[in-house]
């Protein structure tokens, strides 16, 4: 079997890894990096078995030999199911706030997976230049949500508008994230944003970066009310303002070096058409650990061959 197609299922296998999931054969398959027929995949996958490089667990295959993964997993794509049917509710009414033009689930749940300490993480998109007025206004009303303690369902964390729907971090990492995404509500715009990033096709080229919308929003009479009286320039001014504020106040975030409940590093990567997770925190540090593991899998081939 082509050393390569050992390579390419090694670096879909140590990506997943990272999140201690071990993949299904047909998922190894979507997730490759080069275009390989599915039999191949599977002789592959069994050889790598047969050399003790790679573990099978029933239907899963991982390179840790831990059955509690196993485990794991199921019981979390178990919680997903239900967790989903939340979050495609909620994405639905986060649609209704002024200037909201797309809506998709993102996170460890657009990936079927989810535990007790699972957040829904929405994924964002915007009228151009009222980004800050709908960002602030939806993060006001989750200061609503910690009083009753719903505030996991409600993670608006990466939020783009439409002068800006091609990613700029183009790596596996965001490649995964967008090929993974659950597109919930929108009036077009998710489909201009797949259009603007076919890049991912690069990364993933078996299974098709475009998805279907869940639904077409459908804006609700506050909403275009809202939008009416803040589309001139006063809607500018108010919308530069609140991006300057929010801009200061993460600065100190980053400069304490906060962290949130999962204590991973806090920080925003801000722009007028852009607000992020800082790249150089949780998203360099899966990189940083992909590339460790493939490097320990290199050692691992080099002892096996000789």
């Amino acid at each position: 079997m082509p050393v390569q197609y050992e390579q390419s299922i090694i670096k879909v296998l140590a990506y997943f890894d990272i999140f201690n999931y071990p993949l299904t054969l047909e998922e190894t398959y979507h997730f490759l990096d080069q275009p390989v027929a599915m039999d191949d995949v599977l002789l592959t996958l069994q050889q790598l078995v047969d050399d003790n490089r790679v573990f099978r667990m029933g239907i899963f295959y991982s390179l840790q030999q831990d059955p509690a993964l196993r485990t794991r997993r199921i019981n979390g794509n178990q919680q997903a199911g239900a967790l989903l049917a939340t979050g495609y509710k909620v994405g639905g009414f986060l649609y209704q706030f002024p200037f909201v033009r797309g809506i998709g689930i993102s996170g460890s749940l657009s990936k079927n997976f989810a535990d007790q300490n699972t957040d829904i993480d929405y994924f964002i998109i915007t009228h151009t230049n009222r980004l800050w007025i709908a960002r602030t206004l939806m993060h006001l009303f989750k200061k609503l949500t910690f009083i009753t303690g719903h505030q996991h369902l409600y993670c608006m964390n990466y939020y783009i508008d439409e002068a800006a729907l091609r990613i700029d971090e183009q790596n596996i990492f965001t490649a995964t994230e967008l090929i993974t995404l659950l597109p919930v509500s929108g009036n077009g715009t998710i489909d201009r944003f797949y259009d603007q990033n076919n890049w991912a096709g690069n990364y993933f080229p078996n299974q098709p970066v475009k998805k279907e919308s869940r639904s077409l929003g459908r804006s609700g009479w506050l909403k275009k009310t809202v939008e009416w009286l803040l589309d001139n320039k006063a809607g500018n001014r108010l919308d530069n303002w609140l991006m300057r504020i929010t801009t200061r106040r993460w600065a100190k975030k980053e400069q304490l070096q906060k962290t949130n409940a999962h204590g991973i590093r806090m920080g925003l990567h801000i722009g007028k058409h852009f607000s992020k997770p800082n790249p150089e925190f949780f998203q360099r540090k899966v990189l940083d650990s992909l590339e460790e593991k493939l490097n320990c899998q290199q050692v691992i081939e080099f002892k096996h061959t000789n």
